[in-house]
């Protein structure tokens, strides 16, 4: 799986909301990006980080790429994820997504073979940050992004696209903790209060 898939962690978002850079937030004694770090670190890919502040994620140790079409929002950073990629399938996943299930993750990379997307579908909406992507979907991106098409969904009808159904996804995270994410200190705190411990999933 190694030469096939690479997992990259998008934090190029402006983090308007939460009114600090979301990635280096601390939730229960470690920045959000430190929980996400762990999470994919145990599929023992390679892994990249898309941002437009590299200065920022030195210390973190990884490749960074800055957005190829800078101002194009979550679709330019999926098109930067895939181009700068060195495998033909590539993982993207959000910064402020504390916990990922790796069991998930493991499940979605191997329905890979044949398909351009494969992307967890909860309640009729797609997980555009939350999904796998091969090469082949670049172009269609690229397509949308200069027409100034920018919802990370806008290509979906161009490639051969697999949706994994919320049954599908609860095999695997029963509580759906994987798509919790933080956009707000109101969440952060609220997250805080409600999670004692939440542990890495294997």
């Amino acid at each position: 799986m190694e030469d096939t898939v690479t997992v990259a962690i998008l934090a190029g978002g402006k983090s308007s909301r939460m009114g600090t850079d979301k990635s280096f937030v601390p939730l229960l004694g470690k920045t959000l990006i430190q929980h996400v770090l762990e999470r994919v670190g145990s599929l023992d890919l390679p892994i990249i980080l898309i941002t437009n502040r590299p200065a920022d994620y030195a210390a973190l140790g990884l490749p960074m790429y800055s957005d190829l079409l800078p101002g194009k929002g979550s679709l330019g950073g999926l098109y930067t994820a895939i181009a700068s990629s060195p495998t033909p399938y590539t993982l993207c996943v959000a910064c402020d997504m504390p916990f990922l299930n790796p069991a998930l993750l493991r499940h979605l990379i191997s329905l890979r073979a044949g398909y351009d997307a494969i992307v967890p579908r909860l309640r009729g909406f797609p997980e555009a940050l939350h999904a796998v992507y091969s090469k082949g979907c670049l172009g269609a991106i690229r397509e949308k992004l200069e027409q100034d098409q920018l919802k990370a969904i806008s290509f979906y009808g161009q490639v051969r696209l697999r949706f994994v159904e919320e049954d599908e996804v609860r095999r695997f995270d029963p509580a759906l903790r994987s798509f919790v994410n933080v956009n707000t200190p109101e969440e952060l705190a609220r997250l805080q209060a409600t999670t004692a411990d939440d542990s890495p999933a294997t």
